[in-house]
């Protein structure tokens, strides 16, 4: 069948016919990996400065007031004040997303707030999968407890790859702290920018590619609708959910988030849930 005559698995169409047929959610096995396509994974780049900023301004939530966490979820996080509203929302629009969103009950995304360990956190992250990720940052953390630019700096690249890091992702952490200890990067007003002028910016940074930008945008900044389509476990979500796990292209998974605007950043965290129960936090 031609790709272009597929059509995915929707809440308002009428049932689909063909290849794509409807699919519930068909979680696959824990610890799938929530990592940038190959084409999309980030590479090396000359670090450019940006205007000086200081490290100590914090990107507030620009969406709406921070909304605190239910106490048996993580501590020290906040939660997207958008989250109940886009779940209704989706679940009208979307048959797939009004059975799987109340599978996870009260579950979201959340955030810790630091703009610096959020991206640290998704640069070691990069192309590994969620457990291994965590288990490298704990050793992280124990050498830089305060997770600190400046505690990263002293630490130096060779006592960060000692905790399991790649020599490379040593370096891009080096480079990321020190972009945040000299001022180079505008932390005040991301909040104030939009998504495209801060994964411009961002990308700027050794190591940091677009996925890895996008999940500032979604786990830091909570901007509402963040598509990354880079990510292989998206991918490998909608082709699970609306495709009956046949491969699909850029294109058709743009097609089926189109239906999830203004809130493709809530439906793709339940995407990855019907891969991985686990959530991942940055």
């Amino acid at each position: 069948m031609n790709a272009a005559a597929r059509k995915p698995a929707t809440a308002t169409p009428p049932a689909a016919t063909g290849r794509a047929k409807a699919a519930g959610p068909r979680p696959a096995k824990a610890g799938a990996r929530e990592a940038p396509l190959p084409d999309g994974k980030d590479t090396s780049k000359d670090a450019r400065p940006a205007a000086k900023a200081t490290r100590n301004a914090k990107a507030v939530l620009p969406e709406a007031q921070a909304v605190p966490l239910p106490v048996e979820t993580v501590a020290d996080t906040v939660r997207p004040a958008y989250w109940d509203e886009a779940c209704a929302d989706l679940m009208k629009r979307d048959r797939i997303l009004r059975k799987m969103i109340p599978t996870y009950g009260p579950a979201h995304l959340v955030s810790r707030g630091d703009p610096f360990v959020t991206l640290a956190r998704a640069v070691v992250g990069q192309q590994i999968s969620v457990k291994a990720a965590q288990s490298v940052w704990e050793r992280l953390h124990a050498v830089c407890p305060r997770l600190a630019p400046a505690q990263f700096l002293r630490a130096g690249p060779e006592k960060l790859a000692g905790c399991g890091v790649s020599k490379r992702k040593a370096e891009y952490l080096i480079d990321l702290a020190g972009h945040f200890k000299a001022g180079t990067v505008h932390v005040a007003q991301w909040a104030q920018m939009d998504d495209e002028a801060v994964i411009a910016e961002l990308t700027q940074i050794r190591g940091i590619g677009r996925w890895t930008a996008e999940m500032f945008l979604m786990f830091n900044l909570m901007r509402p609708n963040v598509l990354p389509l880079d990510d292989v476990g998206l991918i490998n979500a909608i082709s699970t959910n609306y495709f009956s796990g046949e491969p699909v292209t850029r294109s058709e998974a743009r097609e089926v988030a189109a239906n999830w605007e203004p809130w493709r950043t809530v439906a793709t965290w339940y995407m990855w849930r019907s891969l991985d129960p686990l959530p991942v936090t940055y």
